[in-house]
């Protein structure tokens, strides 16, 4: 039995898609391109080039999709804890730009006839 291989970002499983990964290939639920750095058995963010294939060239971004030689997609790409921080963070994100807005209680009276110019 293979090990099902997940995106590393989303975690949507990829076994729609044909190993080798192409080049092309992107996850059908969040559409990154998965023959990246972070989708390797080699990458290792404490490594050395966060990569432990001492041949293979310096990729310096790792998400972006590459032409590296030695890429392995790994089974263990995927990591909640690393996902459950960065939806915490969007979601504090669209708090601190979607939430009160000018309309709000107790909101300046000049800010809120320049809000209602834009809208």
């Amino acid at each position: 039995m293979s090990e099902i291989i997940s995106c590393y970002r989303c975690g949507e499983s990829l076994e729609k898609l044909s190993l080798p990964l192409s080049r092309r290939d992107e996850c059908p639920a969040c559409t990154v391109h998965v023959h990246v750095c972070r989708m390797c058995i080699y990458f290792d963010p404490t490594a050395v080039k966060q990569c432990r294939e001492d041949d293979a060239e310096e990729v310096i971004d790792k998400v972006k999709v590459n032409f590296c030689e030695w890429f392995k997609p790994s089974a263990n790409a995927f990591d909640p804890a690393r996902a459950s921080t960065e939806a915490k963070a969007r979601s504090a994100l669209s708090a601190l730009f979607d939430g009160e807005t000018a309309d709000s209680a107790g909101a300046d009276p000049a800010t809120q006839d320049a809000e209602s110019l834009f809208k």
